[in-house]
């Protein structure tokens, strides 16, 4: 008996990895994620004839709080072979699959973990913007838009020349921002929100940082999306006539 926890990429089903597909096809139970996407939903339902268990959360609704979801984990790993816990994106970036290991490991039950591609770095090259480039910021920090405990050194941050990848940071965006600017980062820095990556639905939002808040809400951004603060954020406009990956406005 053995629980998968896997990550589904960042929604493309095409950037899944041939062992996330195989564990998905010999499943006896998936729990999955509402960030996996639509596309991979369905993939699911065709592909799988396991039992599908919803425990997706998004922006203040969830279906399952997460010591639900640790219960049913360990409910499940007991009692069938083959559990995938498949989440968005990778499970160890910010997808609590560090948490669920150690309620495992706690309970006995061996588990394994698939690691997928992070919405992370995969959104913003779909959209054109390599997080790392020779000509901009020398280092490259990823941060959660949900400081629920406040743990960040925002003055640091602002200080430091580092590429800034946001995830999980439509909903707090006006007040991150706020935070660097008030900590002394540029505000002329570029920003880039891309909503949606990897899918038909991407679409990318520009600006700068003293800007960018206005901006989103006009466009009424919403989750899922990725916040690129850098100087690499200009590089999907230089390329954007060439960019085969997806139709980007």
């Amino acid at each position: 008996m053995t629980v998968y926890i896997v990550g589904s990429g960042p929604g493309d089903p095409e950037l899944l990895t041939l062992k996330a597909l195989r564990l998905i096809r010999e499943a006896d139970v998936i729990l999955y994620d509402e960030l996996i996407g639509e596309e991979i939903k369905e993939l699911i339902k065709r592909e799988s004839r396991a039992i599908l268990i919803d425990v997706g959360k998004r922006a203040g609704k969830h279906k399952k709080k997460q010591d639900e979801i640790n219960e049913l984990l360990v409910k499940y790993g007991k009692e069938h072979d083959r559990v995938v816990r498949l989440k968005g994106g990778d499970p160890f970036v910010f997808g609590r699959g560090g948490e669920e290991i150690e309620v495992l490991a706690k309970h006995g039950i061996e588990f394994e973990v698939v690691p997928g591609i992070t919405s992370a770095i995969a959104v913003p090259a779909y959209a054109g913007i390599p997080v790392t480039h020779r000509k901009y910021d020398p280092a490259l920090v990823f941060i959660t838009g949900k400081q629920e405990r406040e743990r960040l050194d925002w003055e640091a941050l602002a200080r430091l020349n580092a590429t800034i990848v946001i995830l999980m940071g439509v909903s707090n965006l006006r007040e991150n921002v706020e935070k660097l600017l008030n900590h002394g980062k540029d505000p002329d820095t570029p920003v880039a929100i891309i909503e949606n990556g990897t899918t038909e639905k991407q679409r990318i939002i520009r600006g700068k940082l003293s800007s960018i808040a206005g901006i989103a809400e006009r466009e009424n951004v919403k989750a899922p999306a990725v916040i690129v603060i850098g100087g690499v954020a200009e590089v999907s406009d230089k390329v954007k006539d060439y960019l085969k990956n997806l139709k980007i406005p």
